[in-house]
């Protein structure tokens, strides 16, 4: 199956690893190390140019974060909705 994840791009939820909350997940130093890392390599992808309330992990081309402007609660809920009620097919 698959997710949307905001901005008419949608990823198969094989290939997410994690969904995070932005705000509560940076709190801690060695995430906000791992955000800037992976913007340095150029494997962030922001959805949009609104606030940014999720990054989603996922293992698609390569590992990559996808910055959301759609909250976790409403990604993870969408994901409990599909077929199996954990996002696998």
């Amino acid at each position: 199956m698959y997710l949307h994840l905001g901005q008419d791009f949608i990823l198969h939820t094989r290939d997410i690893i994690g969904i995070f909350d932005m705000e509560t997940a940076t709190l801690s130093r060695h995430t906000r190390d791992f955000l800037r890392r992976a913007e340095t390599e150029g494997a962030v992808v922001s959805l949009s140019n609104d606030l940014p309330k999720s990054f989603v992990l996922a293992d698609w081309p390569d590992e990559a974060v996808f910055v959301s402007p759609i909250s976790a609660a409403t990604l993870k809920k969408r994901c409990g909705a599909l077929p199996g009620g954990d996002g696998e097919e």
